[in-house]
C-alpha cells in the first residue's frame, strides 16, 4: 500500500505544534494568557505543562494550520498591551 507524501496528507495540518514554550517562573500564567487569546480568535490551543514540577516548561500548542495565524495574533496582542488584551477579553464574554 503506497502512503501519501506528507506534503499531500491534510491530517498533517492538524499535528499540534509549539507556538510558546518556557520555564520561567511565570510561565503558566503567560501560557494561559496566550491560550485565552488565541481561543477568543477562534483558535484552539493546547496548554501543556504541570504545575507541580515547575522545572519543566509550559507550552501553548495549535494545530499546525493555524501556527501562522496564531503567530500573528499573538504579535498583535503583545503590540497592543495588556490593557488591550483585557479589553478583548471583557467583549469575548458578553
Amino acid at each position: 500500500m503506497e502512503q501519501e507524501p506528507e506534503s499531500v496528507n491534510p491530517s498533517h495540518e492538524l499535528d499540534m505544534v509549539t507556538l510558546f514554550s518556557s520555564s520561567n517562573h511565570d510561565a503558566e500564567m503567560v501560557a494561559m494568557e496566550i491560550q485565552r487569546i488565541l481561543e477568543a480568535n477562534d483558535i484552539s490551543a493546547v496548554l501543556v505543562g504541570a504545575s507541580v514540577i515547575p522545572s519543566l516548561d509550559f507550552q501553548v500548542q495549535v494545530p499546525r494550520a493555524d501556527l501562522e495565524r496564531a503567530q500573528q495574533i499573538l504579535a498583535e496582542a503583545e503590540e497592543a498591551g495588556p490593557a488591550a488584551a483585557a479589553e478583548a477579553e471583557a467583549a469575548s464574554e458578553q
